[in-house]
């Protein structure tokens, strides 16, 4: 059904309009005899063909048009304007203006039907056309969520690879991408960049996978020799991840490569300074070692959670930006929150 505004001051012709609309078939005409009080009706309905007179008062047909125009979403609907047969000058300008065809006084029947028609087809058209586009973004969307969605499982998947060759757990892989994220909320970073960076943390160790396992599970302290060996997981990642077309994938290939990176430049592969450090590597280097700090493993207990905020602030500027400590420390609820959903299973000591 075709919805068609008339708008006329004089009732003579809008009831002769408004017949030979509903001979068209299909049509729903909406009359208004004042073109303010239509302009006011079109701010939150959407007509499929307008037919406006040009003399009228308060605001001619002209006018109409272009505020008409103005109204979002309003720039495509057909607009048929009626005008007497001397004011080729007043035509000229409504089309300029906006106006797609037009009617001359005296209106003839197969004249008006005609025309009409021919905009509502057009009408018809574009209707097909928007719902079309909006199918096919939605689809596209749809796509787009579950390829995702199958993404985030496989990135999932690969991180805890990592994890099962380490003393970590899958929790740590879980609090440590949310501490992330509470940090990039705290910096004021964008809602996409918070989705990104909560995406992407777990991936920081995922080159632990080309460890060896006399070094990456020895329980105690690390030989030099050893200890060069297993920083090399930070660039086995980034190897790992740096190709892929994956927005995911690409931030976790930045994270693997900087999160042992420190403030002062004393930090590994490549002993980045401040700011020359990506600020997710920056982000997650609070939270890997925060977590790391306050949870159990079979070779140590966890350290109290004032110990770690205190090692956390004595290192800012040091090991860690001071920026993100301060994040950090700012969402402590949150901080809580997320340790008591992502919870260890009991661990027995060795």
């Amino acid at each position: 059904m075709h919805n068609v505004l008339i708008i006329d001051d004089s009732d003579i012709n809008l009831t002769l309009i408004k017949a030979l609309v509903l001979k068209l078939g299909d049509c729903s005409p909406t009359l208004f005899d004042n073109p303010l009080n239509a302009l006011e009706w079109c701010r939150s309905n959407v007509p499929d063909l307008v037919i406006v007179d040009y003399m009228m008062p308060d605001m001619d047909g002209l006018k109409f048009i272009s505020a008409f125009r103005a109204l979002h979403g309003r720039n495509e609907i057909p607009v048929l304007m009626i005008t007497a047969n001397d004011q080729k000058d007043v035509r000229y300008e409504a089309l300029l203006g906006g106006a797609n065809d037009f009617l001359t006084k005296p209106i003839d029947r197969v004249e008006f039907s005609a025309r009409a028609r021919n905009m509502l087809s057009l009408r018809t058209g574009q209707k097909f056309l928007a719902d079309r586009a909006e199918h096919l973004s939605a689809l596209v969307e749809e796509r787009t969520t579950e390829i995702r969605d199958r993404e985030k499982k496989l990135i999932f998947r690969i991180s805890r690879a990592a994890e099962f060759r380490d003393p970590e757990t899958g929790a740590h892989i879980q609090r440590m991408a949310h501490y992330s994220q509470i940090i990039a909320l705290g910096l004021g970073l964008s809602i996409p960049q918070q989705k990104l960076i909560l995406e992407a943390a777990p991936m920081h160790d995922v080159g632990k996978i080309g460890i060896p396992d006399y070094i990456l599970l020895k329980p105690g302290k690390l030989t030099h020799e050893e200890f060069e060996v297993m920083k090399g997981h930070a660039k086995i990642g980034h190897e790992l991840l740096k190709d892929s077309r994956s927005e995911i994938m690409k931030a976790g290939a930045e994270v693997a490569i900087s999160h042992h990176e420190k403030y002062d430049g004393t930090g590994y592969p490549h002993g980045l300074k401040g700011h020359q450090i990506p600020l997710f590597g920056r982000i997650v280097a609070v939270a890997d070692v925060f977590d790391a700090l306050t949870s159990e493993r079979p070779y140590k207990r966890a350290w109290d959670l004032d110990a770690a905020c205190k090692f956390l602030e004595d290192g800012r500027g040091k090991h860690f930006d001071p920026m993100c400590v301060e994040a950090f420390l700012a969402g402590w609820e949150h901080v809580l929150e997320v340790r008591q959903r992502f919870r260890d299973e009991e661990m027995p000591q060795i």
